[in-house]
């Protein structure tokens, strides 16, 4: 499982018609391409970060994240919209890490 997110700025000012319309695009297409689940769209609240919202998708495995990565649609996604509109972004992939033979989760009760 590889658990991509991508945290990032916008160009378009807190609460705009344009940052609704990014965001929402966003969610609307890049969930449509074959592979992505838990997909999620959230907005920083912490003060310690100066970038504002993540986009977040799981995956099965790396060939799933391939294919979603060469996909048509994401592809014209970051060229047509990610590229002008975001102003910074960091990228993060995980893959469940392994802690003395089990998996490092716990449930919140």
């Amino acid at each position: 499982m590889i658990r991509h997110t991508v945290v990032f700025s916008l160009r378009h000012p807190s609460g705009s018609a344009q940052e609704a319309a990014f965001l929402a695009e966003g969610r609307d297409l890049l969930t449509s391409i074959p592979g992505v689940y838990e997909f999620t769209v959230q907005r920083q609240v912490s003060p310690k970060s100066d970038l504002d919202f993540q986009f977040a998708m799981t995956f099965s495995d790396s060939a799933a994240f391939a294919a979603y990565d060469s996909h048509p649609i994401h592809v014209g996604f970051v060229r047509d919209r990610w590229v002008p509109e975001v102003t910074v972004f960091q990228e993060y992939d995980f893959e469940e890490y392994e802690v003395g033979g089990g998996a490092a989760s716990a449930e919140i009760v």
